[in-house]
């Protein structure tokens, strides 16, 4: 079983990683991105980063936050990993664009939230 005490962890390295993206998403373009491995994968291994802390998440916390849709995630990262040469650009792109900055605040707060709970602030 998955200590509880990690989810705030876990959920520290979801927020690192959305911010790496956002911070680098708005000085590259969709071509500049796609015609770039490096820059690419780097993209690829921050959302990868998310999905597995993601996965290290608890059941418990994850059945708790249901407003997330982490199977989605999750799954995403599966993809990422192991189905590399299924990537869809467009997709990824999007990924980027739209769904990172909307999971930002609503990590934020879940984060905050753990830290008071489990620091009783």
């Amino acid at each position: 079983m998955r200590e509880r005490i990690k989810d705030a962890d876990r959920l520290k390295h979801i927020l690192d990683a959305v911010n790496v993206i956002l911070e680098s998403k708005d000085r590259h373009s969709y071509n500049e991105v796609m015609s770039d491995p490096i820059l690419l994968f780097g993209f690829v291994k921050h959302i990868e980063i998310i999905g597995e802390a993601v996965y290290k998440l608890t059941k418990e916390f994850r059945k708790t936050h249901s407003e997330v849709e982490w199977d989605i995630i999750e799954g995403m990262r599966h993809v990422l990993v192991h189905d590399y040469y299924k990537i869809k650009p467009e997709q990824l792109w999007q990924t980027i664009q739209d769904d990172i900055p909307e999971l930002k605040p609503v990590v934020e707060k879940l984060y905050k939230d753990e830290i008071d709970k489990n620091y009783n602030l």
